[in-house]
């Protein structure tokens, strides 16, 4: 079965909006786990806007399942994730002020870049991903960095899914059929949620995880955390 990593950004986002420590990160990230879910993902950003660097070294010890950090590969973040050791740090181009991420790697421009830092990375035993798009070409690229697997850049297939789900789903196919032929794991995030996930999940061949935040917690407002996960994870089955 395809893993499920909660991304628990926006619960940082609504305790920033107050102050103090109401919602509890740390709580969030131990219920996600006790409802259910097989990882944690926590993308911190340089302005701390959402998840702190804190928040990152505090969760580590508490949790039990897959931890994965999502960042751009500034200085800053690299050494944040060679002190943690995570069991998978997931590689993203996003600029400082980006909103959310929004586009994947050009791993043939950056790829002597991206060898360089995944090396860091796998010298710590630290299991890598890259943020991508569905590009044939890019996708072959990043086999040459020396990744472990790719995270499909998912907003076009949810953006499509509602007017033709089988012309939003092909370009993934194939994207996956490439990674698989040349030994890229697939993972998979952005935009993921109740109504597209079956579907992406019944047709993308070797998915091993995916990593969904805003949706899930949102669902989690009308709906309760613990029915939400276990909502998600009846998707994934």
């Amino acid at each position: 079965m395809t893993r499920l990593s909660v991304n628990i950004n926006k619960i940082a986002t609504l305790r920033n909006a107050r102050g103090g420590n109401i919602p509890n990160v740390l709580d969030a990230a131990i219920n996600c786990e006790r409802f259910g879910a097989e990882g944690i993902t926590v993308h911190p950003r340089p302005d701390e806007r959402h998840i702190r660097y804190q928040d990152v070294y505090d969760i580590k010890p508490i949790i039990t399942t897959e931890f994965n950090i999502e960042g751009y590969p500034s200085q800053e973040f690299i050494k944040l994730v060679l002190k943690v050791k995570p069991d998978q740090v997931t590689l993203v181009p996003d600029p400082p002020d980006a909103l959310t991420s929004n586009a994947g790697w050009d791993t043939i421009k950056n790829k002597e870049f991206l060898k360089e830092i995944i090396a860091k990375f796998h010298s710590e035993n630290i299991r890598t991903s890259i943020f991508i798009e569905t590009d044939s070409e890019l996708i072959k690229n990043a086999a040459e960095t020396g990744t472990d697997r790719v995270e499909l850049y998912t907003e076009p297939y949810a953006e499509n899914y509602s007017s033709n789900k089988e012309l939003a789903i092909e370009p993934f196919i194939k994207a996956a059929e490439i990674a698989n032929t040349v030994g890229l794991g697939i993972n998979a995030g952005h935009d993921l949620n109740l109504d597209n996930l079956k579907y992406f999940n019944q047709n993308i061949p070797g998915l091993l995880e995916v990593s969904i935040g805003h949706a899930l917690i949102s669902d989690a407002l009308y709906l309760g955390l613990e029915n939400t996960v276990q909502l998600y994870l009846r998707e994934l089955k």
